[in-house]
């Protein structure tokens, strides 16, 4: 980071994909074009500047990084599951596929933010962060893997709350760490505020089942469900409106508030896109319908892979594929944060647990419903206990309004306790599900001995 900073002006402008004469030469060759004004050779040095343009724009979002060096696993693994059908292998490839791809989705967004501004930024990193998971789960979803789509979508919750927050605070921290690092607090409350409102809409259902207070069996669970899915999809509404069009001034960073001097100064001033707006939609088209197709393959693979690999399903779910379905959220969060621009960060980390659980989950609910699966709020005691401890703790290390690397390493450990958990923890079957709240009222030896009964290989259960 600090090579970067050391580097003279003429340096940036020889490196420059789009330099500013080049822009102008090609905004004159437009208007000429449009005026009729066009000289004879415009079509052979026109096409020669879109090429380049095309060269220039591959080098520097493909050939950039080091991580796109994973990219030839994507093809990899449909060639593996075309050849050899192995789920395990397919998993495996098609998770190293997707990991550059979700950072370079993260990278052409941080792009399109330089042509906006912090907070539509933070709102774009956000979701575009998020397409990996809600792909997967529209195709989880589509296959009737209700609780892979439940269990995905509550691992990138705790991912960004926990583990992407910690090491945007962890790595900011070290690099700023001769003074504290500030954000916005009242944007930090607000979005506290809707986690909280979010777990409430996952309590209820989940307290309605294991209190078995329902009006109509199997069915009230469902249709609150789906009642209080709108809700939340009419409050993030409400949210964006107020977070756009609202009272804007509570989500300007801190360092757009004349505290530049205070907080480091304006980073922004040697800071300039390495692609264009269009070439930055355009990738953006690119790296989502190839993160699609290649979900797909996960989708399909991930029961064969728990079954070659003997890890929980509940682990893979929300411990594995949000880690890969988050690399732009951590890659964006981490340089943002590096850079003492914390609110983007928070931005993209808190931002994206909020779009996840007021938008994300209750838009699985509603697709669910339009496709007719049982799709609903219910996410069984375990985890829902887990999202609002995590959610509270998130809360405490937010209300002060400032950072540093002790906050984010305590985050990264309470993210390890969480995965450490899920290992340990096998999700219940519909058939252990059902054959307890059939027999809640017989008392803790009945249902025990039905439970271990259902793990028995040779009994054989037949229920309507």
């Amino acid at each position: 980071m600090g090579s970067l900073g050391d580097r003279s002006m003429h340096e940036f402008e020889d490196d420059s994909l789009f330099t500013p004469e080049a822009e102008s030469e090609k905004i004159q060759r437009v208007h000429g074009l449009q005026n009729g004004s066009v000289s004879g050779d415009f079509p052979s040095s026109g096409n020669k500047i879109l090429q380049n343009s095309v060269c220039r724009s591959i080098k520097t979002v493909v050939f950039s990084n080091k991580l796109n060096l994973l990219m030839p696993f994507g093809p990899l693994a449909i060639m593996v599951h075309n050849l050899t059908g192995h789920k395990g292998w397919v998993f495996f490839l098609s998770l190293l596929g997707i990991t550059p791809l979700a950072e370079r989705l993260g990278y052409a967004t941080e792009q399109l933010t330089f042509f906006t501004g912090a907070t539509v930024g933070g709102l774009l990193n956000a979701t575009f962060g998020n397409a990996t998971e809600l792909i997967i789960s529209i195709y989880a979803l589509k296959s009737g893997m209700i609780r892979v789509v439940q269990l995905s979508l509550l691992g990138s919750i705790l991912s960004n709350m926990l583990l992407v927050l910690g090491c945007a605070f962890f790595c900011g921290g070290l690099i700023c760490c001769k003074k504290e690092q500030v954000f916005n607090k009242a944007s930090a409350v607000v979005n506290s505020g809707l986690l909280l409102m979010a777990v409430m809409g996952l309590v209820f259902p989940a307290v309605l089942h294991y209190t078995h207070t329902e009006v109509h069996f199997g069915k009230s669970e469902l249709a609150l469900s789906r009642f209080s899915s709108c809700i939340m999809l009419v409050a993030y509404g409400a949210y964006l409106f107020f977070q756009l069009r609202g009272q804007t001034e509570l989500y300007v960073p801190l360092s757009e508030t004349g505290n530049d001097a205070d907080h480091g100064g304006n980073h922004d001033d040697n800071e300039a896109p390495e692609i264009s707006k269009w070439e930055s939609l355009i990738w953006l088209a690119i790296m989502t319908a190839w993160i699609s197709i290649l979900s797909q393959y996960v989708v399909d693979a991930i029961e064969g892979a728990s079954a070659s690999w003997n890890i929980p399903i509940s682990f893979i779910s929300v411990i594995l594929l949000p880690i890969v379905g988050n690399a732009a959220e951590h890659a964006s969060a981490i340089m943002f944060a590096m850079k003492d621009k914390l609110d983007i960060s928070l931005g993209v980390a808190i931002g994206s647990s909020t779009q996840i659980s007021m938008f994300g989950i209750p838009f699985c609910v509603v697709i669910g419903w339009i496709m007719g699966r049982p799709m609903d709020l219910n996410f069984q005691l375990f985890e829902t206990a887990t999202l609002f401890i995590t959610v509270i703790v998130v809360a405490f290390f937010l209300q002060e309004g400032t950072s540093n690397y002790f906050k984010g390493l305590m985050l990264i450990l309470c993210y390890l306790i969480v995965a450490a958990s899920f290992f340990v923890h096998e999700d219940p079957t519909p058939v252990q599900t059902k054959l307890l709240s059939m027999t809640s009222s017989f008392g803790k030896f009945q249902c025990s001995t039905l439970l271990q009964l259902t793990n028995n290989p040779y009994v054989t259960f037949i229920y309507d």
